[in-house]
């Protein structure tokens, strides 16, 4: 058996797997792009679930499909019995997107659509999970709480609806407005870890709950969505640090990171962070807790400078540096950042998975099987011989 040639391309980094119609990233610009859409213009002008439309249907929506679309929303907004029951017997000390992709298989038990597999089903699949996966995270954060969860408001917009559930006050508009901006920012992001385990689970023909359940396991990670609550944790011990400069130095002196900088694909400030930025301005002067944004901005600053001292020109803020002092000034835990990552996600990820299915034969294959190299063990020509188990030393 002789060793086959080696082609080395590690993580897929560079590889295109897929056409895509749903977005797109030039890194060396800061550009990120929803069909056709910059992202500042949708953060600046439209609402989440215009987005959602935006990414699962290809347009905008017009006045009455937003109305249907919120309607649907707003009519799927409840959870099974069986599900709240099963919630009610977890363990209080589960991590919350352990908890969140345990839920998604029993939300697709649920689903009346979950065997159609017509473009219409799927689309209706996805509205219930951008619709239900906002009411499982909240639902278990009051329960681990040891309180009862919230019915749903059908007065209250996708995103202060859930700051209602969450901590059962109606929020203020302004803040829900902020939480929706974030949906938007969160909504999609090409071929990340999460987005590309959906679509590599649904061209094996499992349904889209099966995929979403996947795509929330890669986001669990802490290189991927875990990563902003790792901020917040930085953040949170830094609060009262006199010689912010003087940390950053020393954590790059001693080869640890800055949580919060650099990404895969960028070469440059992440698009979303300069939002993210502004919006963690203008809610530390309202709620009176500027320190997050000094302490940001000072991170960001050093860090910046030192990276460019050091030859690293390209790492910069991502999203996940300032979403999480943004999350936390509206009132949201650090292990409850990343589910809120994947409450906006799921829309992409469902668009990315409808994509999938519906992908024209000649555009991929029709089951994802990349190659792997082998480096193991070669005993001779014809492989290894087996000895019994009673001759084995």
């Amino acid at each position: 058996m002789s060793e086959p040639m080696r082609v080395k391309n590690i993580g897929l980094r560079g590889v295109t797997v897929a056409d895509t119609k749903i977005s797109f990233i030039d890194g060396e610009q800061g550009i990120l792009i929803y069909r056709g859409y910059r992202i500042e213009e949708l953060a600046e002008r439209a609402s989440f679930l215009e987005t959602a439309h935006l990414l699962l249907q290809g347009s905008l929506p017009t006045a009455l499909e937003l109305d249907a679309l919120t309607r649907d929303v707003v009519a799927a907004r409840q959870l099974a019995p069986f599900l709240l029951e099963s919630l009610r017997r977890w363990p209080t000390t589960a991590h919350p997107m352990d908890v969140l992709q345990a839920s998604v298989p029993m939300l697709a038990m649920d689903d009346p659509d979950l065997h159609d597999e017509t473009r219409g089903a799927n689309v209706r699949k996805a509205i219930r999970l951008i619709a239900r996966l906002p009411l499982v995270i909240a639902a278990w954060h009051r329960i681990r709480q040891g309180l009862e969860p919230l019915a749903s408001d059908p007065a209250l917009t996708h995103a202060a609806n859930f700051l209602w559930l969450l901590h059962g006050v109606r929020p203020h508009a302004d803040m829900a407005h902020d939480l929706d901006v974030c949906l938007v920012l969160h909504a999609d992001h090409t071929f990340n870890a999460s987005t590309f385990a959906c679509r590599e689970v649904v061209s094996t023909q499992a349904h889209m709950y099966a995929g979403v359940a996947a795509g929330v396991g890669a986001l669990s990670g802490s290189l991927h969505g875990g990563a902003n609550a790792q901020v917040m944790q930085m953040l949170t011990a830094l609060k009262d640090e006199t010689d912010v400069a003087g940390w950053v130095r020393k954590q790059l002196d001693s080869g640890h990171k800055i949580m919060g900088m650099g990404h895969a694909v960028y070469h440059t400030t992440d698009p979303r962070a300069k939002f993210l930025k502004d919006m963690c301005l203008r809610l530390g002067k309202k709620l009176g807790e500027e320190r997050w944004y000094e302490l940001s901005s000072q991170i960001e600053q050093t860090a910046v400078e030192e990276f460019n001292r050091r030859g690293k020109t390209t790492i910069r803020p991502n999203v996940d540096f300032y979403s999480a002092p943004v999350y936390h000034m509206m009132g949201i835990p650090g292990d409850l950042m990343t589910p809120i990552f994947a409450m906006s996600r799921v829309a992409g990820w469902c668009a990315h998975i409808i994509e999938e299915k519906f992908a024209e034969a000649q555009e991929k294959p029709a089951l994802y099987r990349p190659a792997a190299e082998y480096v193991g063990h070669y005993c001779g020509e014809i492989g290894c011989t087996l000895t019994p188990i009673q001759e084995r030393g």
